[in-house]
């Protein structure tokens, strides 16, 4: 130990964090690591079928092409890498040069650039220059670099096209063929075309059922692949990934209950492996931020909290000033009353808007503005409505119910800077709440 000076310092406090952090191997919680096969729960199926897909190749033979779905964080990737990897290293160990060549579709804007970054890929996993310039040739000249790589550096390739779906390109019209389509069609063609040369299987992963809907007549002949389903994780099966996985922490340092927590959380968005590792991280990042020395049940609950916070403000920063108020009212019927309410009445809603929009020195808008708003939030998944009758000569009316922890909703709208005093007018909140609320059920 040094002495209190030294631990003070920036070098002192960096080392005591590494010293008295809770983790030993972080990295086994980072959701996109390639992981040892004892580690893949509840995917025997998926496992078998891209083993005996990808078998062939092994053998000099040709493979099929495979579209891998399912929704986020259901294991595609992952189990797909953990076979390519076994498939590369059995090659390697029988003579054979193989490759895979992997991008992620996500951010690609059209079927040019996706072509450029396999080049770009493949000249890297063969050690050879890229050989085409990113612009000022055809697309043709691109693809036919990729063939020439793989044709002279690799006995046969892997292409991974993980989250093809989104690889949509700039669509002139409705009916225009996707960029994925056109990509897909090109990448299959290569033996039909002459290139003899040339060994590849395609493995596309979607999160999109119907992904092959969308597709070019000539692309679904020609792709014509070998389907692999991947369903959501139930709780259980989650624990088992999150029990595998228990190693990255030291031992002694997790209270019981931590993983089934985990676990719950996640298996109430989707089943999602992804989520559930990032929840079980996460709480242990918490409980180091406190220098704490076990990780606790309530660390897990703040992550959880944390991790809504983080993707309900992603999906908020586009909302206009007024969107962020109307959604703001709303969360705020629940939060500055102690009625328990399942819902809140768009009436009572719009009226504490009109309350917040004169303290705040925002415009008013009308009810119509107000609700075409909240059907807005509606369509991101921040409320769902209903249409509510209130008895013989009484009308209908909107109640909305809130996807996520209306607390955190209204905490993360307070990011916003014309919301970020609102809490100095809690007491005036609570006020027109309970008067609106009284008024609405006739209780005055």
């Amino acid at each position: 130990m040094g002495s209190p000076e030294e631990q003070g310092s920036i070098r002192g406090r960096l080392q005591n964090g590494i010293q008295n952090s809770v983790f030993q191997n972080k990295g086994l919680l980072d959701a996109e690591a390639v992981i040892d096969e004892d580690r893949i729960v509840g995917r025997d199926d998926q496992l078998d079928n891209i083993i005996t897909y990808l078998r062939p190749a092994l053998g000099g033979n040709q493979p099929p092409n495979t579209l891998l779905y399912g929704p986020s964080g259901t294991g595609k990737s992952l189990i797909t890498n953990a076979v390519c990897q076994q498939v590369l290293d059995l090659a390697s160990a029988q003579g054979d040069q193989f490759g895979m060549i992997e991008i992620n579709c996500q951010t690609i804007k059209s079927h040019d650039r996706a072509v450029y970054r396999l080049v770009e890929t493949a000249a890297a996993e063969a050690d050879v220059d890229v050989g085409v310039p990113e612009s000022g040739v055809s697309t043709d000249q691109k693809i036919d670099r990729l063939y020439e790589i793989i044709g002279s550096q690799f006995e046969f390739a892997i292409i991974l096209l993980d989250e093809i779906d989104l690889l949509v390109g700039r669509q002139r019209g409705p009916h225009a063929e996707p960029a994925y389509s056109k990509l897909l069609y090109q990448l299959s063609r290569a033996p039909k075309l002459g290139r003899t040369d040339v060994r590849l299987s395609i493995a596309a992963l979607t999160n999109d059922p119907r992904f092959m809907d969308e597709l070019d007549g000539r692309t679904e002949s020609s792709f014509n692949p070998q389907d692999i389903v991947f369903p959501d994780y139930n709780a259980n099966q989650l624990q088992a990934i999150l029990s595998r996985r228990r190693d990255a922490y030291h031992d002694d340092v997790l209270e019981d209950g931590i993983i089934p927590i985990s676990a719950a959380f996640a298996a109430q968005d989707h089943g999602d492996a992804r989520k559930a590792i990032d929840l079980f991280r996460k709480a242990g990042e918490i409980a180091d931020r406190q220098d704490a020395d076990v990780v606790r049940e309530h660390h897990v609950r703040d992550a959880q909290q944390e991790a809504e916070r983080d993707r309900t403000l992603t999906q908020m920063q586009g909302l206009s000033a007024q969107k962020k108020l109307s959604l703001y009212a709303t969360a705020a019927v629940l939060g500055h009353t102690d009625r328990e309410l399942d819902a809140v009445p768009s009436t009572v809603a719009y009226r504490v808007y009109q309350s917040l929009t004169e303290k705040l020195d925002f415009d008013k808008k009308s009810r119509d503005s107000f609700l075409r708003y909240m059907n807005e939030a509606e369509t991101y998944n921040f409320v769902t409505s209903e249409k509510r009758g209130r008895g013989y000569g009484s009308g209908v009316h909107k109640e909305y119910t809130f996807v996520d922890d209306p607390t955190v909703v209204a905490e993360t709208l307070q990011t916003d800077i014309r919301l970020e005093h609102i809490d100095d007018y809690a007491e005036q909140i609570n006020s027109a709440v309970d008067a609106q609320l009284d008024d609405f059920f006739g209780e005055n």
